[in-house]
């Protein structure tokens, strides 16, 4: 029977592995997204070499890597959320989302790096691991919110909204439903949003719920317009 060190190894690489996939499909977020991604690739390989050698098998490895394991575990629920849940709630909790980016990688570097210091009291030699930790280092990256994102979410956060911010907001929903017209799109929003108000009125969380019934209320606004615009448009061509 493989050791608990072995068994959080093995999860840890298989918790890697989905994160990368998972992030290729995120919805929003898609730059924190990647670069989380990037880093967990070399993250992979470092697990790769870690799980040939003897240091999986010692008693000492399985605080840093339980950790891990752990800290993968809410990166993998996080960019789960950036490809399935509303991107307009994605996006209202945008700078909320690049905090918990910016503390999961923290996170997942702080127990990596424990790693080499046990390496380094049993006289291993890992060099390529201390060079990958070093690649790390060099390739960090801030997560943040992009011009268009925060372009979107001033849109979406506002009380009111004109024909500029109603472009400005089917442009961005078009990047995330390709496949949808932009009156579909706002459908297949809406009905997200309603899944996050229930679980947010299970949790007991008003605040939340707010947000979620104005993004609910943007929703409504932005087809009010269009339908406006397709009201005149029609008067218009009967007009003329």
């Amino acid at each position: 029977m493989a050791s608990f060190a072995q068994s959080s190894g093995v999860d840890a690489l298989s918790l890697t592995n989905m994160i990368i996939l998972t992030a290729r499909n995120a919805r929003t977020h898609r730059k924190n997204c990647g670069q989380l991604a990037e880093n967990l690739r070399i993250i992979e390989n470092l697990l790769e070499k870690l799980k040939s050698t003897d240091l999986m098998k010692l008693p000492a490895t399985k605080e840093p890597l339980d950790g891990l394991e752990e800290a993968l575990r809410k990166a993998l629920d996080l960019v789960e959320s950036c490809k399935d849940k509303s991107y307009l709630y994605m996006l209202a909790m945008g700078w909320n989302v690049v905090y918990q980016f910016r503390q999961l990688q923290a996170e997942i570097d702080r127990y990596l790096k424990l790693v080499p210091l046990i390496s380094l009291v049993h006289e291993f030699r890992m060099q390529n691991l201390k060079d990958g930790l070093e690649a790390i280092d060099g390739e960090q990256r801030e997560y943040t919110l992009d011009v268009e994102e925060m372009e979107a979410q001033r849109v979406i956060l506002n009380t009111d909204r004109t024909k500029k911010d109603v472009a400005v907001l089917e442009k961005s929903l078009s990047r995330t439903y390709p496949d949808l017209e932009f009156q579909d799109a706002l459908q297949e929003e809406k009905d997200k949003l309603n899944v996050e108000l229930q679980r947010s009125r299970t949790n007991n969380d008003p605040d939340q719920c707010r947000v979620i019934e104005h993004l609910t209320d943007v929703t409504d606004n932005v087809v009010n317009l269009l339908h406006n615009k397709k009201v005149k448009k029609l008067v218009g061509n009967e007009t003329g």
